[in-house]
């Protein structure tokens, strides 16, 4: 059996991150099959909306794919709650991975051309809607090509259109007590290049699940270690009030000589799910959930941030650049801002 590539990123999660098969309450067996069924003509229009995307005006593509994604959710019994808004220029969109439901739920908030892996375009149907919609599609075993997305990726940035990354480059439970689960690399820095060379804003989403009855947190939802997709879809089918979250955070605008590398830790950072891993941010890096003070980053907020290039003149101990005044005003965000709560549950 040969060995996983050193440079392949992969999650330490397994069974045992999943929620035990009856543990919660699950709908009835005839519900699981009327979302089944509405699933399949979900994925069906789906096919005839790939025919059409090519030939629709910009505007109307957006509408489409918004619109359809946000029906796949309600057939799936999926609640929808966004918190914050997407940028109106284009953006790079980077968030977290937990489930192939993570798509879905971008897709829904804001139609971007998405980063994905080469294997989805052989999946049935999804492929199809994956090569329709402009999907920049991936060989993770071909290190090499990776200067060419890039350039990809770039392209589309500068002819307006957004584009949706994960930059963990694999699934992973998100449980925030899930000890060894998460990517030890974390974010990998490489796309965060095009939005430096297209001079596009990078915005941090943090994709989570929970219970909607209870607010409780879930992995249900999850798409983990040895789970085949079969399996993660009939997990979904049965869960009640599964709910997911998007917060989109504040916009990052790095210089034209940015470190992506920093980039990728301060929209790490921002997403704020656990602290970065260890060794990857300087003595006195802020921990999530302590206090952060100003003008460091922090999550949620409400207002584009610049990231500027690094240079002689910072401080070597400092985690994250300087963050410059506010570029232009943006909606409120948080416990106090505004919140869309999207019911598409089925």
């Amino acid at each position: 059996m040969s060995a996983t590539p050193l440079w392949l990123p992969a999650s330490g999660c397994g069974p045992a991150c999943l929620p035990v098969a009856g543990a919660a309450g699950a709908v009835p067996a005839t519900r699981r099959v009327a979302r089944l069924l509405a699933v399949l003509g979900m994925l069906l229009a789906g096919t005839v909306l790939a025919a059409l995307l090519p030939v629709l005006p910009a505007g109307e593509r957006a509408v489409a794919v918004r619109g359809w994604a946000r029906g796949t959710l309600r057939a799936l019994g999926v609640r929808l709650v966004v918190r914050g808004r997407a940028p109106r220029r284009p953006a790079l969109l980077v968030a977290n991975h937990v489930s192939w439901l993570d798509a879905l739920a971008l897709l829904a908030v804001e139609p971007a051309r998405m980063v994905a892996k080469r294997e989805v375009r052989s999946w049935p149907l999804v492929g199809l809607l994956a090569a329709a919609s402009g999907a920049v599609l991936v060989d993770r075993a071909r290190p090499r090509d990776l200067p060419a997305t890039v350039a990809r990726v770039a392209a589309v940035l500068r002819a307006g259109r957004p584009v949706a990354v994960f930059p963990e480059g694999t699934t992973w439970c998100g449980a925030a007590d899930a000890v060894g689960c998460r990517p030890s690399r974390g974010f990998r820095p490489a796309l965060f290049q095009a939005a430096i060379d297209a001079g596009a804003p990078v915005v941090p989403l943090r994709i989570g699940y929970a219970c909607a009855a209870t607010g409780v947190p879930t992995t249900a939802a999850a798409f983990v270690g040895d789970d085949n997709l079969f399996r993660s879809l009939g997990r979904v089918l049965a869960a009640r009030d599964l709910e997911v979250r998007v917060t989109v955070s504040a916009a990052l605008h790095p210089a034209r000589d940015a470190d992506r590398r920093l980039l990728a830790r301060t929209a790490e950072s921002a997403v704020h799910l656990v602290p970065p891993p260890a060794g990857s941010a300087a003595p006195g890096a802020p921990v999530p959930g302590a206090p952060v003070p100003a003008p460091a980053l922090s999550v949620p907020v409400a207002v584009p941030v610049a990231v500027p290039a690094l240079s002689a003149q910072v401080p070597a101990p400092a985690p994250f650049p300087p963050v410059a005044a506010p570029s232009e005003p943006g909606p409120p965000v948080g416990p106090t801002g505004r919140e869309r709560r999207l019911d598409l549950a089925a």
